[in-house]
This record gives structure tokens, C-alpha cells and sequence, in this order.
């Protein structure tokens, strides 16, 4: 019921301001089912197909654990008062969520492609947003999920203690997010399944193993120090390490710059790319 003392100009402003944010509540719900809807459909195609997602990074850092860790490792002896063990754990959970967010939404977009159902998407009143956050949210879970499969690994060889969880977990976020975004631009552009296999072979791999997960920057001579240091996998590396074990070879400040600049980044290129649907509509 209106207000006896109002004009009944105010009396239509308050009804309309009520209807517009009626609508924004609606749409806003509407959003966050499309996001739910997305993401699960990602994780229960994860976890379908377990075999290929979750067991094979676990097999393949378990023998980088027995290769590198314990073998390589005794001979090699404490790099920064840590056991060689303790000091490449960091690098190899972070090399798994790096290549498993990146694979997943790779193989997942593409396959919506080649599959033809990403028109649906398309044709949807889904926001672009909606669309890339619900790929990166099911790559970035999948990561993680790697993540925690091979730290619990890492502890059946060696003990661990996180010196900083809050930095720990940020890196991961922001590793895994950044990689899934670069994985969604990959498959925007691939045309066929080779496609997507270029980039993780000529391109992550090496970054990876340069990344300093086995060894410390530090050792580098130059120019190769100076070389490592625009590789951004570094600074992931280093910041998870400094997470885990309270140590690390580049500032922390510049790390999670980097790591914020290639998020915001990738996420601006992503977003355009969708919206206009290149690779998509053609």
C-alpha cells in the first residue's frame, strides 16, 4: 500500500525500482544455475572417466617421487636446508594442477566443439562470463583434485609442513586458473584434436621443466637466469614452494603480480574471444 503522503510520480518510481530489482534477482539466479549446471556437468565428466584423469598423473609422480626424490635425490643431498625430496614436492604438485586444468578444459571445450553442442551454449541468454567461469571452475576443481592426489602421494615419502596455507592455496588457485584460461583459448582456436596437442608439447612442457621444479633458479648461470626469469611457471613454482616450505628464488610480491597479470590477462582474451565466438561460428 503507497504512502498517503507521496505523489504518485515517487509511487511509480518505488514500484518500478521494486520490478528492476526483481529482475536483476531473477537474472542473477538464472546465472548462477547456468554456472552450477556447467561446472557439475564438468566434474561428473571428470570423475566418469577417472581412469584417465585422476590415475595417470598419480602413477606418473609417483615415479618422478621413486626417480628424482630417492634415487637422483641421495646423491644430490639438501638444497635450502630441505631434503631433495621435500624441496621438488612443491614443483611437481604444482606441475600436476598446472598440466591436468590445462588438459581438462582443452579436451572438454573442444569436445563441446567437435560435438556441436556448444551452439546450445551459444544460442543460450548465458552471459559469455557464465560460459568461460563454469569451464575454468570444472578444469580449476580437476587441478586440485590432482593437486591433493599427489601431495598425499608426496606424504607416503617424505613429511611436509605448510609454513604458509593461505599462500599455498592462493598460488593454486591462481596457477590453476591461469592454465585453464589458456587451455579455453587453445581450444577456441584448434580445428582439429592435433591442434590442442601443440601447445602442451612445444610450449607447457618446456616452460615446465624450466620452471624451476627440479632445481633452484639460483644455480642458473647466466643468460639463462635471466632467460627463467620471464617464464611464468616460475613464479607459481616459487610461491607454492614458499607456501610449503617457507622458501623461495623471486620476491613474493613480484610472483603474485605476475600470476595476477596473466590472470587478468588470459581472462580479457578469453572473454572477447567468446563473445565474438571465434573458431566457433565459423
Amino acid at each position: 500500500m503507497n504512502d498517503p503522503g507521496s505523489s504518485p510520480g515517487q509511487a511509480l518510481r518505488s514500484e518500478a525500482a521494486i520490478h528492476a530489482d526483481a529482475r536483476e534477482f531473477s537474472v542473477a539466479r538464472l546465472n548462477a544455475i547456468a554456472l552450477y549446471t556447467i561446472t557439475r556437468r564438468e566434474v561428473r565428466r571428470m570423475l566418469r572417466i577417472w581412469s584417465q584423469t585422476l590415475v595417470p598423473p598419480a602413477i606418473t609422480m609417483t615415479l618422478y617421487f621413486v626417480i628424482f626424490g630417492t634415487l637422483i635425490g641421495r646423491r644430490i643431498g639438501p638444497m635450502h636446508g630441505f631434503s631433495y625430496m621435500q624441496y621438488i614436492v612443491p614443483g611437481l604438485v604444482m606441475m600436476s594442477i598446472i598440466t591436468n586444468s590445462y588438459g581438462n578444459i582443452t579436451s572438454s571445450f573442444f569436445g563441446s566443439k567437435f560435438g556441436r553442442y556448444v551452439e546450445e551454449l551459444l544460442a543460450s541468454p548465458m552471459p559469455s562470463w557464465v560460459v568461460l567461469s563454469g569451464y575454468v571452475a570444472g578444469a580449476v576443481l580437476r587441478g586440485l583434485l590432482v593437486g591433493a592426489i599427489v601431495l598425499a602421494i608426496a606424504l607416503l615419502f617424505t613429511s611436509l609442513h605448510l609454513a604458509h596455507p593461505l599462500i599455498a592455496i592462493t598460488t593454486v588457485l591462481l596457477g590453476s586458473s591461469i592454465f585453464s584460461l589458456a587451455g579455453f583459448i587453445n581450444a577456441m582456436f584448434a580445428k582439429k584434436f592435433d591442434d590442442i596437442a601443440i601447445v602442451p608439447t612445444f610450449v607447457l612442457t618446456p616452460l615446465t621443466y624450466l620452471g624451476g621444479v627440479f632445481y633452484s633458479v639460483n644455480m642458473l648461470g647466466e643468460p639463462w637466469h635471466t632467460v627463467s626469469l620471464v617464464n611464468p611457471i616460475l613464479y607459481m613454482v616459487n610461491a607454492f614452494r614458499y607456501g610449503v616450505l617457507g622458501i623461495g628464488d623471486v620476491p613474493l610480491w613480484i610472483a603474485y603480480l605476475v600470476m595476477c597479470a596473466f590472470a587478468a590477462m588470459l581472462g580479457a582474451i578469453a572473454l572477447a574471444l567468446l563473445h565474438k565466438g571465434v573458431g566457433l561460428r565459423s
